[in-house]
């Protein structure tokens, strides 16, 4: 019997799993508690974007740890094929990929909705970033042509990590908006009481009572 799939959607909790891992036996989300983390998936190992990919998020180590904010590789492919891929990356591109590699099956792989019915047994690129409660806040999913922008997932933990503290919204393209630059947003007024209070705040720019920005700092 084929098993449905059911991926989390935003604000779900993330699914309970035990998974085999490069790293041994993880307990997902259980082992997070308390962090933030991405899971991403990949399609295969020893495939050329998903190499440069895993690069990618590995030269971005530090700004994940600086963010309290932990990386979780995965595909449908064995441990041993993990590894070995792991050691070539090494010897013949002088990276260590210090993250654990979860060998999903097709539950686990159904679970997060990375079966794709008209692509075979690969997983698709998928990002799941996960708070330190254990409930998805993003998600993000990519054909399998087309790599994915390590820096835009940096950008998103980020934006989220500052929402959730300073009760604000993000512009595009924050930092670099084109109308408010690295500024952010704040929520709009929803009474008469707060659109008065809202004109009156030396500390908002305002271009109308229901966009205004500020300074995050």
């Amino acid at each position: 019997m084929e098993e449905k799939m059911n991926m989390p959607l935003l604000g779900d909790s993330f699914p309970e799993m035990e998974v085999k891992t490069t790293q041994g036996m993880m307990k997902l989300p259980d082992e997070m508690a308390g962090n933030w983390f991405v899971l991403f998936s990949h399609p295969a190992d020893f495939t050329p974007v998903c190499t440069t990919e895993f690069v990618g998020f590995q030269k971005r180590m530090e700004q994940f740890k600086a963010m309290d904010c932990k990386l979780v590789g995965l595909s449908i492919d064995q441990v041993f094929s993990h590894i070995k891929w792991i050691e070539w990356i090494k010897d013949n591109l002088d990276v260590d990929i210090e993250f654990p590699i979860i060998a999903a099956n097709d539950s686990i792989a159904n679970k997060l909705g990375l079966l794709h019915p008209g692509k075979g047994a690969s997983t698709v690129r998928a990002v799941f970033v996960v708070d330190p409660k254990g409930k998805v806040r993003l998600i993000l999913y990519y054909p399998q042509e087309i790599g994915r922008n390590m820096d835009e997932i940096v950008r998103s933990v980020k934006a989220l990590q500052l929402s959730d503290t300073k009760g604000i919204a993000v512009p595009a393209n924050w930092p670099n908006n084109e109308l408010i630059g690295d500024r952010v947003i704040v929520p709009p007024a929803s009474d008469m009481k707060a659109v008065k209070a809202r004109k009156e705040d030396k500390s908002l720019e305002c271009f109308d009572w229901w966009f205004c920005h500020k300074d995050d700092k």
